[in-house]
């Protein structure tokens, strides 16, 4: 059961010509509810100021805003939040009002059963056939215009694969469809460059400054398929599975170079960092 609520009011009704609606125009934050508490909840809104700051519009009495999230987290007690703010009613064309009326809705979620079995036992990615545009100006930022996302996700998984691993249009990996990607080489541990494309994560930002502080150094650089056959270990993170480690990844006939399938045994590190980060199921 999905509870929504549209500027507070317990209602799911949003304008018909609202700019999320008609163009994608805002951005969104999707936040882990653990014992009535919304976990990294400052990170989140930061985040989310800083997208709607690079769209051109700001959130407004981000107090009455804490306050409602942090009702809803104590209703929920064990979830997810996902809030979204567009910039609210405009015209028909793209111009965008001189002072918009930001509209925020909140809906309040189950968490996905299989998540703990995730962390627990591992996944395997294969290599989805849909590319990543490059845009600069959009690129880390979580944004309303998911449609790549949508398209990754109307291919149908290959048997005994959980997610697709995704590139952009040069061949760099980029993300999963939902979550982060870190692959871990020797003593180092290096995440792909958000500088193009992708989202950069809530849970990114916290898994790179948990490893510096566990001396262990990081990089955010362009990674390539070799990089990603020749790694140690590979997991995925976001805001609600926590970190993942993979077991495998399809890499199927992209590059001849490349074997079909690299194989990775878990990295002994994820688990430790799932503890100190508070996120085991």
């Amino acid at each position: 059961m999905v509870s929504v609520f549209v500027n507070g009011q317990s209602d799911n009704t949003v304008q018909a010509l609202d700019r999320g609606l008609a163009y994608g125009d805002g951005a969104f934050a999707t936040m882990r509810v653990a014992q009535g508490q919304i976990l990294f909840l400052n990170e989140h809104l930061q985040r989310l100021q800083q997208a709607c700051h690079r769209l051109g519009f700001n959130i407004q009495d981000t107090t009455s805003l804490i306050n409602r999230l942090n009702l809803h987290a104590k209703t929920l007690t064990q979830g997810c939040i996902k809030l979204l703010l567009s910039r609210g009613v405009g015209g028909r064309g793209y111009t965008a009002p001189e002072s918009p009326e930001v509209c925020e809705v909140i809906s309040l979620h189950e968490l996905p059963a299989i998540y703990a079995q995730w962390q627990t036992n591992g996944i395997a990615l294969a290599l989805s056939p849909v590319a990543l545009a490059k845009q600069p100006l959009l690129a880390g930022m979580k944004h309303l215009n998911r449609l790549e996302q949508v398209l990754i996700k109307q291919q149908a998984l290959p048997q005994g694969i959980d997610d697709w691993l995704v590139l952009d249009t040069d061949d760099h990996v980029i993300e999963s469809s939902m979550a982060n990607v870190f692959i871990v080489k020797g003593n180092q541990v290096i995440t792909p460059a958000m500088s193009q494309s992708g989202v950069s994560g809530v849970m990114r930002e916290q898994i790179i400054d948990a490893l510096l502080k566990n001396n262990i150094a990081v990089m955010a650089q362009t990674v390539t398929l070799s990089d990603l056959q020749n790694a140690d270990h590979v997991f995925i993170s976001n805001s609600l599975l926590g970190m993942v480690n993979i077991n495998h990844i399809n890499l199927g006939a992209i590059n001849a170079n490349l074997s079909s399938t690299s194989h990775y045994k878990p990295w002994a590190m994820t688990h430790n960092l799932l503890t100190q980060l508070k996120l085991l199921y």
